[in-house]
């Protein structure tokens, strides 16, 4: 059951979300590796996939249920020297996401689908400091990629794709964001402020090094990060109305 967070005490939680999220900050700052950051207006090719059918339900919190502007994000790392190809590298993640989580912001327990598997269906929280747990919903599997999509109660709306592909003689491991802040506060933080939008930023490069670390490789030419922010036509913006549900693009 997503936690649900009075107004009174909204801007308590957000602070003391911040304030776990910048331990992040501090060790990315002493870090030497390269950030190669792309920013740009996007379009309608940025609007995420559709969800399958057979997996919407009144706990699903998409895209369109979100405040402000939509910001889809790639955020990518090439791994040379490894000892794991793509499909033995997301195995390693399926098993278990904490292994390249961001510890200090971010804890993965399962709440459903069986230990040792990974499929659709299966869901997890992510714990974050403060009383802002994040639920998610596996919505696509398959060997070398797996998609997450958010429920009620995470401080997002939309999706996030982990996937790796085997290129020459290394890897490449992509992360692909498509999402909205769930709040106006968090909204606030994210596109006003910037704070929460860098914070993830920071999450989500140490996620891509992890990842080479895991590969037991070297991330080659820093990290890679793409953002297209999307401002999304007043129809989309009232399809979380009770009776309203508007589809995105396949």
């Amino acid at each position: 059951m997503a936690l649900e967070i009075r107004p009174v005490h909204h801007v308590v939680v957000v602070v003391s979300w911040l304030l776990g999220m910048a331990l992040i900050s501090w060790r990315y700052l002493w870090q030497t590796t390269p950030l190669h950051r792309v920013e740009e207006q996007g379009d309608a090719t940025d609007l995420p996939p559709s969800l399958p059918e057979e997996l919407v339900d009144e706990h699903c919190q998409s895209a369109e249920q979100g405040v402000g502007a939509l910001f889809h994000r790639r955020f990518n790392v090439r791994i040379e020297e490894g000892e794991l190809d793509a499909r033995e590298l997301m195995a390693v993640l399926k098993n278990d996401l904490n292994q390249a989580a961001p510890s200090e912001a971010a804890v993965v327990d399962r709440t459903k689908g069986s230990e040792g598997r990974f499929r659709v269906g299966d869901e997890f929280v992510v714990r974050m400091p403060g009383p802002w747990n994040a639920p998610v919903r596996v919505v696509g599997c398959e060997e070398t990629s797996f998609r997450l999509a958010t429920l009620k109660g995470h401080i997002e709306a939309g999706m996030i794709e982990f996937r790796a592909r085997d290129e020459h003689d290394a890897v490449r491991f992509e992360i692909e964001a498509w999402a909205r802040p769930s709040t106006r506060v968090l909204h606030l933080l994210y596109a006003r402020m910037r704070l929460a939008k860098e914070m993830q930023l920071n999450m989500w490069t140490r996620f891509c090094l992890h990842a080479a670390t895991l590969a037991r490789g070297r991330a080659r030419g820093g990290v890679g990060i793409h953002t297209r922010r999307v401002v999304l036509p007043a129809a989309t913006e009232s399809a979380h109305r009770p009776g309203n549900r508007t589809r995105v693009r396949p």
